[in-house]
């Protein structure tokens, strides 16, 4: 059930103090600093909105980044496995700092228009080929991060649902292509839409990709702790209110279809996210439009994988 941020934090802060010793079976994989740490660590997230498990203490062996940790395949995620059954000690969430479950990755590949009903919403037709466009690695941020708004744009916000590779590949076909799969994690793809639809001769990628409009997190979720990654209920909340509320099997394109497509043109690496469409319920095509201001929140939230909560400076 959908429940709002402040509400959610609450229960976490609970759940951190009184379960403090008890992992979920779920693999939730975290990036995160604490001020006791150097840099930032790997984490195991135990349960959705529950304390960290350091990775890097477990195993000092273990990268530090995402992006390391996938690199290695099945020898760091068997590690990651043995940490999970163990029962080891839980950082509470309220000494944690999030960062993006995923930085600097090798590419964000993003979808437009990949939802039936957003496309209803916009009375164009259902795309026939998978629109491609893309946000430059700068513009993540973590999940609870603020969105900076560029001077005088009109602001969008865009729940999606953001698919992380886990293994290099080119010409991918779509039956394999969630071998290639780590997991899955909640985006919020922020759009300048003045950029986007007006200005820069209408290339979608300025409007997408101004520092601060990709929040990811709070958890690399991986595939096999998701039961569905096309059946899961999809909301997003200004300020508290839901602007938008769907389910992932609304997409025209699944992961698989998406990884096969895009692979024809550039090699995916570890690491390398793809957001994969909205659905309806945006700002510019309400009557009237709607952009975000200055000390809005935004919470963005997919059931199973969490909740992220970004307040617009």
């Amino acid at each position: 059930m959908l429940v709002s941020g402040r509400r959610r934090l609450l229960t976490v802060l609970l759940q951190a103090q009184k379960w403090p010793f008890q992992p979920s079976r779920d693999m939730r994989l975290v990036q995160f600093r604490a001020p006791h740490l150097v840099g930032p660590h790997l984490g195991l997230e135990t349960g959705n909105g529950g304390g960290v498990i350091n990775l890097n203490a477990f195993d000092p062996t273990l990268p530090k980044t995402m992006t390391q940790f996938l690199e290695q395949g099945e020898a760091t995620l068997s590690v990651a496995r043995r940490a999970l059954a163990a029962q080891l000690p839980v950082l509470p969430r309220s000494e944690v700092t999030f960062l993006a479950p995923v930085t600097r990755p090798d590419k964000v590949v993003c979808v437009g228009m990949n939802y039936v009903d957003h496309c209803k919403e916009q009375n164009v037709p259902v795309p026939k080929e998978p629109i491609i466009f893309s946000k430059f690695a700068s513009s993540i941020v973590g999940p609870y991060d603020e969105v900076v708004l560029p001077p005088q744009s009109q602001v969008d916000w865009e729940v999606e649902l953001a698919v992380v590779i886990g293994k290099k590949g080119k010409h991918i076909k779509a039956t394999d292509a969630m071998a290639h799969v780590a997991g899955f994690t909640v985006a919020h793809d922020v759009s300048a839409r003045d950029w986007q639809m007006r200005r820069n001769g209408k290339q979608w990628l300025l409007g997408k990709t101004f520092d601060t409009f990709c929040p990811l997190g709070p958890a690399l979720v991986t595939k096999d702790s998701v039961a569905d990654p096309h059946n899961l209920k999809i909301c997003c909340r200004v300020n508290g209110e839901v602007v938008q509320s769907g389910n992932t099997n609304q997409m025209v394109f699944k992961t698989e279809d998406l990884i096969a497509w895009v692979s024809q043109f550039v090699t995916f690496y570890p690491g390398d996210v793809i957001l994969t469409g909205t659905p309806p319920g945006v700002g510019v095509f309400r009557k009237p439009p709607v952009f975000l201001k200055k000390g809005d929140e935004v919470q963005c939230e997919i059931e199973e994988l969490g909740v992220i909560i970004n307040k617009v400076v």
